[in-house]
């Protein structure tokens, strides 16, 4: 048998003489030790190497949304310019608030731009990012007056200045309504809520608030439910920009390596700046509420800088759960959250004794809840539509849309709306068309300018909460608005020849007839069963003669009424048959609109859009609109259309329009189908106006006592405006020609004829004989209608 020997050479050390069974115990220790080592270091050198892929990949997510812009995917829409002049009405307080709500602020870091308010002057200063990099200015005011303007860059006095486009919304694809901000102009009094609420540390600590972990951890123990939260405003704005709602682990773990990057990246300013516009604050209809900006806006009516601590502190506590301290909905539960908010910035030093006295004292006070329309949301949507089909791949790119939208006339539109829609719905009540309180007809307005066809004011529905179908849009029976492209396409004879040339004073025979088309009988009739016998083209269309108009375009062909509507840019479902004639074939409101351009310029057919100007974030100009024109119509017969639908609103079914007060030069027509509708002009101002029921029911009220009466309102306050208010007469081209024309037989006037009048004529197709009925003492007895209304 093989022997051990101990041989002890040092005090504690055995070492083995290999008569030669087995290693040495020490070396055996070593071994495993180096071992143990070795496992360490691979592990410790793994979480090394995994934590570094997992940062490293989470860090290129951040950087890539951080260089490209944190909100790069929200989209900045703007209205038009507003232009204003020495001797407009306006004060300080109006311009002010105008500037704020395109972006400006006090703070000359302000990109954008900013101003400087003096006892009754406003400087003016433009950023980089402004519309259009305009030049600095003076505004002075006396007695509620722009008084005059300063040019800042050469101090020379100017008659005009142009303001900055008012932002309309800042939208994303997720139906997230935000206003966007900067740290610099949020006040103090709204940081200090916020991180009283959500993390009184956040200007220490390092994205994690490890006291606050253990505090939460204890209290959740404690009480054996998840009941109090230890996230930062760092892990709450990682939470919101890159990850779901769901609470894995996973998610955390993610979280953790987003909150630690954001810290490393951004500066603590920074990340407020980002989590105040991104933070969720409930919804307004269909819309959600992102961002302080916006809630300001939408529970106060205010910009951030006009915040009481009060408000401050309520929209802080908002931030826990949106929905169940909703102010509108929840008053008494927002007043308590608010007033817990107070209690910890007057603990944490925020507040004095009296100031926090005083805000919690203050009543809860909430902005009307206006409907979604009044932010022109039915006009953002239509703008949406045409954004996808002008920039297609280049649209992702967009951040900047300065629209064509007025406000003064959005607001027009919506206060004519609600005040024709009122006098709408007292009339269906006297008829007890209204079966019960919430079947409402709904109504759409649209206006726009018909030399470019921007359209400046747009009201698709009564509430864009309650139906976000866009009326604008909705294909519906024109009626009568369509009839004058019928007298249009008789016109274009004098033009492009014919059987037979028509002019206004042609003669048709307005009386009950029956018309056969592929051998089946179509038999129309006049609005109160009621005929004029021989009448002109004038008076036909004035009146707006069913009988006569359905004779007309037989003689015509109905084949070149469909050209004519078509040629105005209507759809192609247009056929022709007698039924054509009277506005029997769908379209919609928009291209009513844009078909009137028609008669309203001059003959040149421009398409309607609501962009102006689309920019990439670094200013590049990614497209800017240019009128999409073409002929569609002879001058000279575009001339003759205005004036007889000028005789509409002076002796015709759109009499009403001059009794209720519109004074400028205008042309127009009534058109009354299921639907009430109204279509007219000025020189400077286009706008279409229908009235029906969404299920496509009688609505039982005439246009010109249904669609007249808001167009009549909206124009009236547009002619109050600058811009809008100096509308000019009409004006005759060369080649027309006025001749004195007798009322009954269209005939050149004679001595005995007991009503002459004047009447245009493309030249060479004026009257040459004179008229022969009274010649020879004889006069034509027609019967009037009772009613003007159609």
């Amino acid at each position: 048998m093989l022997e051990l020997q101990e041989n002890r050479t040092e005090p504690g050390v055995t070492e083995i003489q290999p008569d030669g069974a087995r290693p040495l115990p020490g070396f055996f220790e070593r071994r495993e030790g180096r071992i143990c080592a070795a496992w360490i270091l691979g592990i410790c050198c793994a979480v090394v190497f995994i934590f570094g892929f997992f940062y490293l990949r989470f860090a290129r997510i951040i950087d890539r949304r951080l260089a490209a812009g944190a909100f790069s995917n929200t989209l900045s829409i703007y209205t038009r310019p507003r232009t204003v002049a020495v001797g407009d009405p306006l004060t300080v307080e109006e311009v002010v608030a105008r500037l704020r709500h395109s972006g400006y602020s006090t703070s000359r870091s302000n990109t954008m731009g900013w101003y400087n308010v003096r006892s009754r002057a406003v400087e003016v200063f433009p950023g980089r990012d402004s519309y259009a990099g305009g030049e600095p200015g003076v505004l002075e005011f006396a007695d509620g007056k722009l008084t005059r303007i300063v040019s800042l860059r050469d101090r020379t006095e100017r008659q005009v200045f142009e303001l900055e486009p008012q932002l309309i919304t800042n939208l994303s694809q997720q139906r997230e309504k935000r206003h966007l901000v900067r740290f610099a102009d949020i006040p103090p009094t709204l940081v200090h809520a916020v991180i009283s609420a959500e993390d009184k540390n956040f200007f220490h600590h390092s994205g994690f608030d490890f006291t606050r972990i253990l505090k939460a951890a204890y209290v959740d123990v404690k009480s054996g439910h998840k009941e109090q939260g230890a996230s930062t405003l760092t892990m709450q704005l990682a939470r919101g920009f890159w990850l779901g709602p769901d609470k894995r682990w996973k998610r955390k773990i993610e979280e953790l390596f987003l909150t630690m990057h954001l810290e490393e990246k951004l500066t603590k300013q920074q990340i407020f700046e980002d989590y105040a516009n991104e933070v969720y604050l409930g919804r307004r209809g269909t819309f959600s509420i992102t961002g302080f900006g916006e809630g300001a806006r939408a529970y106060f009516g205010k910009e951030l800088s006009q915040l009481t601590t009060a408000d401050a502190a309520l929209l802080a506590g908002l931030v826990q759960r949106p929905s169940f301290y909703n102010p509108r909905r929840y008053p008494e539960r927002a007043r308590d959250r608010r007033n817990r908010v107070l209690a910890l910035m007057h603990r944490n030093g925020y507040l004095n004794g009296e100031q926090y006295a005083q805000a919690v004292d203050a009543p809860v006070t909430i902005a009307p809840d206006r409907p979604e329309s009044v932010a022109s949301q039915y006009f953002i949507d239509l703008m949406n539509d045409e954004l996808q089909n002008k920039l297609a791949d280049r649209n992702q790119h967009t951040r900047y849309i300065y629209t064509t939208l007025d406000p003064d006339l959005q607001q027009a539109a919506q206060e004519a709306i609600d005040i024709g829609m009122k006098a709408v719905d007292e009339q269906l009540r006297k008829k007890k068309s209204l079966e019960i309180p919430t079947d409402q007809p709904q109504v759409a307005l649209i206006a726009l300018d018909p030399h470019t066809g921007e359209v400046k004011a747009l009201v698709g529905g009564r509430n864009y909460g309650a139906s976000q179908l866009n009326h604008v849009l909705a294909m519906r029976q024109p009626g009568s608005v369509f009839k004058p492209f019928v007298y249009a396409a008789a016109l274009d004879t004098a033009v492009e020849g014919g059987r037979q040339i028509f002019t206004p004073a042609s003669i048709l025979n307005d009386t009950p007839t029956s018309f056969a088309f592929n051998d089946t009988p179509y038999q129309p009739g006049n609005f109160g069963h009621e005929f004029m016998g021989d009448v002109t083209l004038r008076s036909a269309l004035a009146h707006s003669l069913n009988v006569a108009t359905v004779q007309l375009a037989q003689r015509v062909g109905y084949a070149k009424v469909v050209a004519m509507a078509r040629r105005a840019g209507l759809n192609n479902a247009i056929k022709p048959t007698p039924s054509v004639a009277l506005g029997a074939y769908e379209t919609t409101p928009l291209e009513i609109a844009g078909a009137y351009t028609v008669f309203a310029n001059q003959g040149t057919h421009v398409t309607p859009t609501t962009i102006s100007l689309a920019r990439a974030p670094d200013g590049t100009v990614l497209y800017q609109d240019q009128p999409d024109q073409r002929p569609a119509l002879d001058r000279r017969v575009a001339y003759l259309m205005v004036s007889m639908m000028q005789e509409v609103l002076r002796s015709g079914t759109g009499a009403a329009v001059r009794s209720r007060g519109f004074t400028l030069p205008a042309a127009g027509k009534t058109g009354t189908s299921r639907d009430g509708w109204f279509a007219g002009f000025t020189s400077q101002l286009l706008c279409v106006v229908w009235v029906g029921f969404d299920d496509n029911r009688e609505l039982k009220l005439e246009g010109a006592r249904s669609a007249l009466p808001i167009w009549v309102e909206f124009m009236k306050r547009a002619a109050g405006m600058r811009g809008y208010r100096d509308a000019k007469a009409f004006q005759a081209p060369q080649g027309v020609v006025s001749v004195n024309i007798c009322a009954d037989s269209g005939q050149r006037a004679g001595e005995n004829c007991p009503e002459p009048r004047t009447e245009v004529f493309i030249n060479g197709t004026q009257p040459v004989d004179e008229c022969e009925w009274h010649a020879l003492g004889t006069h034509r007895i027609v019967s009037q209608p009772d009613s003007l209304a159609r």
